[in-house]
This record gives C-alpha cells, sequence and structure tokens, in this order.
C-alpha cells in the first residue's frame, strides 16, 4: 500500500509542470506574438488544420518575416539557411489548437535562444528631439520604413530624410511635431 502511494505521489509530481518550464511575464515576447498572429491568420484563412498544411504556411510566413521575427524562423528552421529543423515542434501543437504559449514552452526547453527574443523598443517620434539619436537608431527608423538614406553622410542628412518621410511612415507623429 505503501508502495503504491509513493508511485501516484511521484507520478503527480511529474505531471504538474515545474515552474522553471512555466513562462514568465515577458518571456518569449517575439514567440507568443508571432505565432499568436499566424495562428490567428490560419483560423481568418480557414486553412485546414492539417501538420503539412501549417508547415507550408509557416515557411511562406517566414519568407515575409523581417527583423525578430526572421530571427525566430531561423531558430525553428522555418528559413532557407537554418541549420536546424524543428518547424514540426510548431506545426503539429498547432495542428491540434494547443494554445501558442505551450508551444512556446516546449520550444524554451529545445532552444533557450527562442524565448530571448525581444522587440526592440520603439521611438515615439511626436516627441523625441531626433537630434539627441544616435545615427544607428536613425538608420534603424529608415530601414524599418523600407527607406535608405543615399548620399547621407552627416547626421542632419538623416535628419533631414526622416522629417521628409514621416508624414508617409508616420502621419499622426508628423501632425504631433508640426503643432508643437
Amino acid at each position: 500500500m505503501l508502495y503504491l502511494s509513493g508511485l501516484s505521489v511521484a507520478l503527480a509530481l511529474a505531471l504538474l509542470p515545474s515552474s522553471s518550464e512555466a513562462l514568465k511575464e515577458g518571456d518569449c515576447e517575439v514567440c507568443l506574438s508571432f505565432l499568436g498572429k499566424f495562428y490567428q491568420s490560419l483560423k481568418d484563412n480557414d486553412v485546414k488544420f492539417t501538420s503539412d498544411a501549417i508547415e507550408k504556411a509557416l515557411l511562406k510566413t517566414c519568407k515575409e518575416a523581417k527583423g525578430k521575427e526572421n530571427r525566430l524562423c531561423y531558430y525553428i528552421g522555418a528559413t532557407s539557411d537554418a541549420a536546424t529543423k524543428i518547424i514540426n515542434e510548431v506545426s503539429k501543437p498547432l495542428s491540434y489548437h494547443v494554445p501558442v504559449e505551450k508551444v512556446c514552452e516546449k520550444l524554451k526547453k529545445k532552444d533557450g535562444q527562442i524565448c530571448e527574443l525581444k522587440y526592440d523598443k520603439q521611438v515615439d517620434l511626436s516627441t523625441v528631439d531626433l537630434k539627441k539619436l544616435k545615427v544607428k537608431d536613425l538608420k534603424k527608423i529608415l530601414d524599418e520604413w523600407g527607406e535608405s538614406c543615399k548620399g547621407c553622410v552627416e547626421k542632419s542628412d538623416f535628419i533631414r530624410k526622416i522629417t521628409e518621410l514621416m508624414p508617409k511612415y508616420a502621419p499622426n507623429a508628423a501632425k504631433a511635431r508640426t503643432e508643437l
């Protein structure tokens, strides 16, 4: 009888998720966001929830991913230059409608780098003093807009280009800046 109760306690402990496995606040920011949007797009587009269909859709989505989301795709093997292929660790659970949080927890166990990905802090263009930003940050703003600054040599050139393009890419910020 004692043997049986010890076995049931061991089984109960094995089934309970340990605190190290559960995601903490701020963990897996990119994974949760990207896979959440991806899963929603599958539901919106009435994609069949088979592992193969999800894998094909994920590969297609990852081709268009940029920045940190592209890095996530690389880590799970959904890019052409990826060294490992753990894409089935995403497609199979999603085919069974496993919550995205659980998928990211499982990916964290496979590769800890996945949950270390964080989005870069966004610059509030309506209030920031562009003159106080580094050239690297100014280039990053242009890059996020898909623009480049050919012939820009000095910081003032980058600032001029950003203020020139702001009404197109950040109209609210441009309007707020003119009201100041």
